[in-house]
């Protein structure tokens, strides 16, 4: 079917989450927000409508999506949980945490979703605008982040009709993004153990005082979760991390006592400089300046998120 020159802008309203349902179970490709960032929402069931997020990203098809479900017993139906996603379900869902299971034989998922993989991605978000559209539609949701693949990852729906266009049949604009960094992915492995795939707003010591051990070095080069190639969240531009001083031809984002032109956090507040990360990213690909230099970020609790993304920015 034939793109509009602009997605649809629909209200996080009954009506507006309705009239999304409806584009998804057609098969349409739908933004939603979530409390981390903004979804480009498919039906996961159908390898045609999960294709569509491909083309409409530019995203390398060996890179797996996120299904998000409404609750625990529709992650059942998709994957085997054992005693310990039990356990991170209980004390993280809905939330910011991605689980990474295996599939369960026979699950309604399309193969592109999992890239072939024995996995599956599973997250239930605590959005209520991305919840309420997940039971509107009745269906497992793939969402990744809705942007063009490799670039700053939408935190408001300006910067989605801006990087998708035509791209994307709707948005639902349900304002800013509260956490403003991509979920938490964790991997759950043979023998109890368990890797941290993404940093994200659920911080390692949290995951470990569930699982109990602490999370393995992640060595292989498989791409198994979203947000793994070495280059991703990228503004087009160069990016020089640790600046306390911008050169001249440097747009400037600040972080506690570095001020800079814009900043993430001036009293350096960590969950401030997450939610503000990805607009600011923003802002400096639409500056003058041809580069960008980022303030040092701690390296402490959500801080090693940050520097995550901000280390794929600049490769």
């Amino acid at each position: 079917m034939e793109h509009a020159s602009q997605p649809e802008m629909l209200e996080a309203c009954p009506a507006g989450i309705e009239a999304a349902a409806r584009l998804l179970r057609e098969g349409r490709l739908v933004a939603v927000p979530t409390e981390t960032v903004y979804g480009l929402s498919a039906r996961a069931d159908r390898d045609e409508s999960v294709a569509a997020i491909y083309r409409a990203k530019g995203r390398p098809s060996f890179n797996p999506l996120i299904v998000h479900v409404e609750h625990l017993v529709s992650a059942q139906v998709l994957a085997e949980f054992d005693d310990r996603a039990l356990s991170l379900a209980e004390a993280f869902w809905p939330g910011a945490l991605t689980i990474v299971l295996p599939l369960r034989k026979g699950a309604p998922i399309a193969a592109a979703v999992t890239a072939g993989l024995p996995t599956i991605a599973l997250r239930c978000p605590a959005h209520p605008v991305m919840r309420a559209v997940i039971a509107a539609t009745g269906l497992p949701i793939a969402a990744p982040s809705a942007n063009r693949s490799g670039g700053v990852s939408p935190t408001e729906a300006g910067h989605v009709v801006a990087s998708l266009g035509a791209n994307v049949d709707a948005v639902v604009d349900g304002g800013a993004c509260e956490a403003g960094l991509e979920s938490t992915i964790v991997a759950l492995r043979d023998g109890g153990r368990w890797q941290v795939l993404r940093p994200g707003p659920i911080a390692e010591d949290r995951i470990a005082a569930v699982l109990g051990g602490a999370s393995e070095p992640v060595t292989s080069q498989a791409i198994e979760a979203p947000g793994q190639l070495a280059s991703h969240y990228a503004p087009g531009k160069p990016v020089r991390l640790d600046a306390i001083e911008a050169e001249a031809d440097e747009f400037h984002i600040g972080f506690g006592a570095v001020a800079g032109e814009v900043t993430l956090s001036a009293s350096g507040d960590l969950i401030e400089a997450a939610s503000r990360l990805y607009a600011l990213l923003h802002a400096g690909a639409a500056a003058a300046q041809p580069r960008i230099a980022v303030a040092p970020i701690p390296e402490g609790d959500i801080g090693a998120a940050i520097n995550d993304r901000l280390r794929r920015a600049a490769a």
